[in-house]
């Protein structure tokens, strides 16, 4: 397995505010696989994404990636994982607005050694006609490719998506899901997809259902379908 979680349990606060978000997870997911992380709000999908990304410590439990156990390691040790492996894309884009479509992608190319050839990024998502624009001037649509663009320079080898299409309607949302696939497809990159979006669901190799902190469902997905072909 590319990703190993090993009953994650995390928790926040004390006493009478305690409160369990992750009460024992154990999953994984093969190198180049995508995988849906599905359930309602508060269920602990997101928790568990900043899990696998380093950016949440756990109570107990373990995380591998590509044999490489993450939880307990030094924040230099952390930052140089996310440097090697990680891609992010976040609901929100978190776009630095006083830079163009092409600086703000061209920030996260000087993270890694080997990064993807930014012409071509560029031209694969759609993005040459608006690389001079700044964040103000795109659509929700636009803004989100250049977000999806930022996390792929890196040539990451884990891409882990937060509510990637939550603030874009239906056009939008199915455009990057397109994208997502595409980029799996061409890139290779393993995919980690958090949302309440139950379309997403027919396009991705595994889907894990979360409620409540735990896991209800988690099975490969044996009758996958085109993003083109989603129903809505």
């Amino acid at each position: 397995m590319f990703v190993e979680v090993n009953d994650i349990k995390k928790s926040y606060g004390e006493g009478s505010g305690h409160v369990e978000v992750l009460r024992g997870i154990t999953t994984g997911l093969e190198e180049g696989q995508t995988c849906l992380i599905l359930g309602p709000s508060g269920s602990g999908k997101s928790t568990l994404l900043n899990v696998v990304g380093g950016l949440e410590t756990v109570d107990s439990g373990g995380v591998r990636i590509d044999g490489q156990e993450i939880c307990g390691l030094n924040p230099e040790k952390l930052s140089d994982y996310r440097r090697a492996y990680l891609g992010f894309v976040f609901q929100f884009y978190n776009l630095i607005p006083n830079l163009t479509v092409r600086e703000n992608i061209d920030v996260c190319r000087y993270l890694t050694k080997q990064p993807l050839e930014l012409n071509g990024l560029l031209d694969t998502l759609g993005l040459v006609e608006h690389q001079n624009k700044f964040p103000s001037q795109l659509s929700g649509g636009q803004q989100q490719r250049c977000a999806l663009a930022r996390a792929l320079v890196k040539n990451p080898r884990l891409l882990l998506c937060d509510e990637p299409t939550g603030a874009l309607d239906s056009k939008a949302s199915r455009e990057i899901l397109i994208l997502l696939e595409e980029v799996n497809r061409h890139y290779g990159a393993t995919m980690l997809i958090v949302s309440h979006n139950t379309v997403i669901k027919d396009m991705v190799h595994r889907v894990i259902e979360i409620r409540d902190g735990r896991i209800t469902k988690d099975y490969a997905n044996e009758t996958r379908i085109p993003a083109t072909d989603l129903v809505w």
